[in-house]
């Protein structure tokens, strides 16, 4: 286990992660970067205008309201992998039912996961969530949260519950399952001694790489300005009502990319290199994670 690098890089940067997610808005410096800024008076007399460029003050630069975004990363980071952890955990608990149902003789439940992974397979996410997230009927519900979390995370649903289904198909044909039956096992025990030990470890590790595809799923919903937190506030005067983001979450900064990639790289950027590095983070992890595992032969 020592010498799996992977896994522990992995690891180093998954706590790295969760230390700025779960303590990063309490750091001064932090709180301070999000009040913003629109104006600086410069000593020489004159003012700069936001979004400023990297510098000293500002490590990676400001958005358009002069926050830092720094401070704006750190803010987001909580949000962010809550989306990412929800879709991916809803998408596993579903495909492991519907793949269990299935490997008892589930036919109908069974051709519908074929079809399902067959579909979604060969048409990328991004095009589905284009297609769908932006129908009136879709923009304006009132449980849009929760209607396109589990839309993003049923796409996929098909492919995680096919995996189960033949992982537990091939355990049930297994000598020892035949022998703990004869022996009186009853259907708990097989679960608790002999399916979940050997489906688990592989879940474990697609659950990982799973992380880094949905991750890289919400980005680029953000960059066709397709976001998960948005809700309606009226705005005065007028009593207007306008639909606005309600997170700091990373893909709502990538939000303006089209416009910012020209005449403010630095916002994009900020936000894209985030989420590379939670993708990067859980491939390294899935990756080590995968070479354990195959040291006991899973």
């Amino acid at each position: 286990m020592l010498k799996n690098k992977a896994l522990w890089i992995g690891v180093f940067f998954l706590l790295l992660l969760i230390l700025v997610a779960a303590f990063g808005s309490y750091f001064p410096y932090v709180k301070e970067g999000v009040e913003g800024k629109r104006l600086i008076f410069l000593e020489s007399g004159g003012l700069e205008k936001a979004p400023f460029a990297p510098s000293a003050a500002f490590p990676l630069g400001s958005d358009h309201e002069g926050r830092n975004m720094v401070s704006l990363l750190v803010m987001g980071a909580k949000d962010t992998l809550l989306l990412i952890f929800l879709i991916t955990t809803i998408r596993y608990l579903v495909g492991m039912v519907l793949g269990a149902i299935a490997s008892l003789g589930g036919r109908v439940i069974s051709n519908v996961l074929n079809v399902w992974d067959q579909i979604f397979s060969s048409m990328p996410v991004i095009f589905f969530a284009i297609l769908a997230f932006n129908l009136p009927l879709l923009i304006y519900a009132e449980n849009r949260f929760w209607i396109v979390i589990f839309s993003i995370a049923l796409v996929e649903v098909g492919r995680v519950g096919v995996t189960i289904r033949d992982q537990l198909i091939h355990v049930k044909n297994k000598p020892y399952i035949e022998a703990a039956r004869t022996l009186g096992v009853t259907n708990f025990g097989l679960a608790k001694n002999h399916f979940l030990p050997t489906i688990l470890p592989t879940m474990l590790v697609n659950y990982c790489f799973d992380i880094g595809r949905v991750a890289l799923i919400i980005g680029q919903l953000g960059i066709f300005s397709i976001f998960i937190t948005m809700q309606f506030i009226e705005v005065p005067p007028g009593g207007m009502f306008q639909l606005v983001n309600t997170s700091y979450n990373w893909p709502t900064i990538l939000g303006d990319a089209r416009k910012d990639i020209y005449t403010a790289v630095w916002i994009p950027a900020a936000a894209a290199f985030a989420l590379m590095y939670v993708i990067l983070t859980f491939n390294i992890l899935g990756e080590g994670l995968r070479r354990h595992f195959s040291r006991f032969g899973v």
